[in-house]
């Protein structure tokens, strides 16, 4: 796993598409339970060179009902974007991932990880890719449907404070799927 671990950060394929260069950024151990996959780092992630040391990350960490101690423990949870670099801003935001990656890496990294129980897919990017046609119309429906994709994936929104919207627009997401949620990493970790 060290030696994937260097190549992945040593990785500079996608140097000539960002704009702020390549920093890798990702957590993970031979030994991790639960693997998130998110979208790919901000611009505070390539800055810190820590998975999910944003708003972002705090707002997952209350929806997982851990701290950062267990969070940050690669022997718990394995931190992997579907695009390891930060992309750059567009108008509206973050640009996507970069395709690159989770092709290159993700099976290697898969590989080396025998003890996974739940993988977490965060946002539209890694449910596309991970769950092909599996996946509802919509990210709500999808999420809403959460229960189709147990045991081994766990599909949530972005845990962006500008997804608050989508929260207040969608209750059932706090009162049915966070417990949910919240149980079974702590039967996990």
């Amino acid at each position: 796993m060290d030696a994937l671990l260097t190549d992945i950060k040593s990785c500079t394929l996608c140097e000539p598409h960002l704009s702020t260069g390549v920093r890798p950024v990702l957590s993970a151990h031979s030994q991790s339970k639960i693997i998130i996959i998110g979208q790919a780092p901000g611009r505070a992630v390539h800055q810190s060179d820590i998975p999910w040391d944003d708003p972002s990350g705090d707002n997952l960490r209350q929806w997982l009902g851990i701290d950062k101690t267990i969070f940050y423990d690669p022997e718990q949870i394995a931190l992997v974007p579907m695009g390891f670099c930060y992309p750059g801003t567009g108008k509206s935001g973050d640009l996507p991932p970069r395709k690159e990656c989770a092709p290159l890496w993700h099976q290697s990294l898969w590989e080396q990880m025998s003890k996974v129980k739940l993988t977490l897919l965060i946002g539209q990017y890694a449910q596309k890719y991970y769950l092909g046609k599996g996946i509802y119309s919509t990210l709500t429906e999808t999420v809403k449907n959460y229960q189709e994709y147990l045991p081994k994936y766990f599909v949530l929104p972005h845990p962006s404070p500008r997804n608050n919207i989508w929260r207040a627009k969608n209750p059932w997401f706090d009162q049915q799927v966070l417990p949910v949620l919240k149980e079974k990493i702590h039967e996990i970790v």
